[in-house]
């Protein structure tokens, strides 16, 4: 009996990182849809609520490291020449940092379709936008 007790620990113990490592992951999922479904309906005053102070963006003719107040206008401009069809997640990932990636299509109402990716960095007690691209695809 006490060999199944020390079995049980011992394999309990092995698997404790990945459950704490799933229950981690929890909340950025959550994150990820609010993300996701902002850009699927081109809703810059929510997307940007996940913003970073600073973000990497990347859209046709701009692409720097802009405050979230610039990001927040490059996207709204984004969004009304290139209205949303649809988007959807094709890809994701996470980093040792606990980065956590997206990579996806947003295909709009003109035809136009942009292979987009986001990287979300937890920052403080937050999980926040780090990096956007939407590239012609």
């Amino acid at each position: 009996m006490k060999r199944i007790a020390v079995y049980f620990w011992i394999m309990l113990m092995s698997f404790m990182p990945m459950l704490v490592h799933g229950s981690v992951l929890t909340l950025p999922e959550d994150v990820q849809k609010e993300i996701s479904n902002a850009i699927r309906v081109g809703n810059i005053s929510e997307l940007s609520r996940y913003f970073n102070t600073s973000v990497d963006l990347t859209v046709p003719g701009n692409e720097n490291t802009f405050s979230k107040a610039q990001a927040e206008l490059i996207m709204k401009d984004f969004f009304t020449k290139n209205p949303p069809l649809s988007f959807k997640i094709n890809h994701q990932g996470s980093s040792k940092d606990g980065s956590l990636y997206f990579i996806g299509t947003y295909q709009t109402t003109t035809g136009k379709n942009f292979r987009t990716y986001y990287l979300i960095k937890k920052i403080g007690d937050k999980y926040l936008i780090q990096q956007l691209q939407f590239e012609p695809d």
